[in-house]
């Protein structure tokens, strides 16, 4: 019975910090952030690498543990890739003493849809 309870807690934990979404924290397009703050990019290095976020740190979610000290300011934007990394990203930062002002999810399919056009069009010529 106790197995049963202590893997149920285990379970939600991992449930709450990925899906729920972090209280407070709005998202926020990145027109609207001043320059002030510090953004960093916590989408994979493939997908930042398609379309990079000027003036963004780029440190992807799997990285944050041994790279968070890097980040030099405590206000942060962050780029990511989908709510669950989002939240993720979110709640590890925050334990770590940041501040997160806000967050965006990158369009990624729009990305894909750009390159096929440009090569679909590259090929026309």
């Amino acid at each position: 019975m106790i197995i049963v309870i202590f893997s149920m807690i285990v379970v939600g934990m991992i449930f709450y910090n990925r899906y729920i979404p972090v209280f407070g924290i709005k998202s926020v397009e990145q027109e609207d952030i001043s320059n002030t703050i510090t953004i960093v990019d916590i989408r994979d290095f493939n997908e930042s690498y398609k379309s990079p976020v000027p003036g963004a740190l780029t440190i992807p979610v799997a990285y944050l543990k041994r790279n968070y000290q890097d980040i030099p300011s405590m206000d942060l934007y962050l780029v990511a890739s989908s709510k669950l990394e989002s939240n993720m990203g979110i709640r590890y930062l925050q334990k770590k003493g940041y501040h997160i002002r806000g967050y965006s999810i990158a369009d990624s399919t729009r990305v894909l849809l750009n390159e096929k056009k440009s090569m679909s069009l590259g090929n026309n010529n």
